[in-house]
């Protein structure tokens, strides 16, 4: 009796429970997203506005590796269809979170930072963005402005992007990597 109790137990077990091909899959998904959202959130906001030729072959080879390591061994439609419902349900559970409770928002999405205030440049926001001075500049000059002195406000927002509010041309921009958003200061 005490062996049928044990084996009924350990059938119940989490580890037993792992086993069922479909709940590891979801454990393995939502295990590999939030790793994700970590290191994308450590690794910095820069980097996903301003991606290069490496830093798009390295996104295509970490989506494959996890995908492995979500899905395992099966390669089935189903195992693909709960892997997909799985981060779906994650990203909508964690937008309502970050929506219904501002402080969640901004632990996992970080705070914008400003670089640059009334012509005077934050060194210290700067290294914590890993941002160098050619960088800064490249950016100012892509909005049109010449010289730090010009630049009201350049504020790198929590998408990576760079947005400068520039004294000489009365008018912000906001950095896009395939397209340029303007919005005067009235707006």
């Amino acid at each position: 009796m005490k062996v049928e109790q044990t084996t009924f137990i350990s059938n119940f077990s989490f580890l037993n429970l792992l086993e069922n091909n479909y709940v590891h899959i979801i454990v393995c998904t939502v295990a590999v997203y939030f790793f994700l959202i970590l290191a994308i959130r450590l690794f910095g906001k820069k980097e996903l506005a301003q991606l290069s030729v490496f830093d798009l072959v390295f996104i295509l080879l970490i989506s494959n590796v996890v995908q492995n390591a979500m899905t395992g061994p099966d390669t089935s439609l189903s195992g693909g269809i709960v892997g997909a419902a799985s981060l779906f349900i994650v990203n909508y559970i964690l937008k309502y979170l970050e929506f219904r409770f501002p402080i969640f928002g901004k632990a996992i999405q970080g705070e914008a930072l400003i670089l640059i205030f009334k012509g005077k440049v934050n060194n210290n926001n700067l290294r914590k963005a890993k941002i160098s001075m050619d960088e800064i500049m490249e950016t100012i000059r892509e909005h049109g402005v010449t010289t730090i002195a010009e630049v009201d406000l350049a504020v790198l927002e929590v998408d990576g992007n760079i947005s400068v509010l520039s004294n000489q041309y009365n008018r912000k921009t906001s950095r896009r990597r395939r397209a340029h958003k303007i919005i005067t200061r009235e707006q």
